[in-house]
């Protein structure tokens, strides 16, 4: 299990700095929204900044979720469940923990949620 949760240690550090990153730059696009008069909507050369805004959203709200999933699988080691399908009780796959550490479920319980 040290592996894993070095693996899993790793996971959390690269998703808590994608984070970051993503709250400073929507904290640096809502500075240049407010001391911006631009119309930047009807920019046909630029990329508008509600459009940036989705997108920074985008990658800080899919940073969190896996932030949370991490976590999640770091108390699932410490509990001994990790690796265990929470639906059904059985192993999850050794192939499908290595694509997605965080797994909580198995393949056939997956496709059923």
């Amino acid at each position: 299990m040290t592996d894993v949760r070095k693996r899993l240690t790793q996971l959390r550090a690269d998703a808590a700095e994608r984070a970051s990153a993503a709250a400073s730059a929507l904290a640096e696009l809502i500075h240049d929204r407010q001391s911006s008069t631009d119309d930047d909507e009807h920019d046909p050369d630029g990329v508008t900044l509600s459009s940036e805004w989705s997108r920074l959203s985008a990658l800080a709200d899919a940073a969190t979720v896996e932030l949370r999933q991490v976590d999640d699988a770091l108390l699932r080691v410490d509990a001994g469940t990790y690796g265990i399908c929470s639906r059904c009780g059985r192993p999850i796959p050794a192939g499908r923990l290595e694509v997605r550490p965080f797994a909580e479920l198995c393949v056939p319980c997956a496709e059923k949620r």
